[in-house]
């Protein structure tokens, strides 16, 4: 599941071509026209990210911003707005915003704002995780993975493995049983300048399920929890 982007602009241009920019970055986008829709939107299921418009119609970006605050306090926020005054930065920022992004502006300074803020939030979240490489063997059921080789060895068969792929299997091993997070996976085996997106986690996964698991299409090894992560349970 990809993360979820809500854009509240009342202009449809800068709109639409903000949401076409962030969908091609892999990312859902759901989409108001102003304050009052957007906390509607909110309401219902409340995004990842949000990127509020400070002059809308109803509702300005500021009270919905307060709004936001108040019910998801770690939710990353960017304020966007044609205005330029110093005053108004302060404002936004004192509300609680992440940060601002005066238009016109260009996509790839968006891209980078938002990335900025969302691995800020992912690194700061409630019970992520931090798994360090470990250059000690373990075993994920009849598989050894041996880390300081970069393989995994089945009986005769070896699989080499990439440095992040050992990472995914170095933190679903360390919590056997349990549902992994994609944000929790994100956090252990990406770097800094990488975008938390989880079409890339899952792609990345199913290429390691076509190496380890016995059936790709029913795996043992990795498991899907939908809707959620992963989770490795042993047999």
């Amino acid at each position: 599941m990809a993360h979820r982007i809500l854009i509240a602009e009342d202009d449809r241009n800068t709109r639409n071509a903000l949401a076409e920019v962030l969908k091609g970055e892999g990312y859902e986008v759901i989409e108001a026209a102003d304050g009052y829709h957007a906390k509607d939107l909110f309401d219902a299921s409340p995004p990842d990210i949000a990127c509020l418009d400070v002059m809308m119609p109803g509702m300005s970006g500021f009270d919905v911003c307060k709004y936001f605050r108040q019910q998801s306090p770690t939710m990353p926020i960017l304020f966007i707005t044609a205005k330029a005054e110093e005053i108004d930065k302060v404002v936004g920022l004192e509300l609680g915003g992440d940060d601002y992004i005066v238009k016109p502006f260009g996509t790839k300074e968006v891209i980078a704002r938002i990335r900025a803020v969302a691995r800020r939030s992912l690194s700061e979240s409630p019970g992520a995780i931090s798994i360090a490489f470990s250059d000690e063997s373990f075993l994920m059921g009849d598989l050894e993975v041996i880390p300081k080789e970069l393989r995994v060895r089945r009986r005769d068969e070896v699989f080499s493995m990439t440095r992040r792929e050992i990472l995914i299997l170095q933190t679903l091993s360390s919590r056997p049983g349990e549902v992994v997070t994609r944000a929790d996976l994100f956090r252990s085996a990406w770097e800094d300048d990488h975008v938390p997106n989880s079409r890339t986690i899952d792609q990345t996964i199913s290429q390691l399920r076509k190496r380890i698991e016995m059936d790709p299409k029913q795996p043992k090894v990795i498991q899907t929890v939908y809707g959620v992560g992963y989770r490795y349970e042993p047999t």
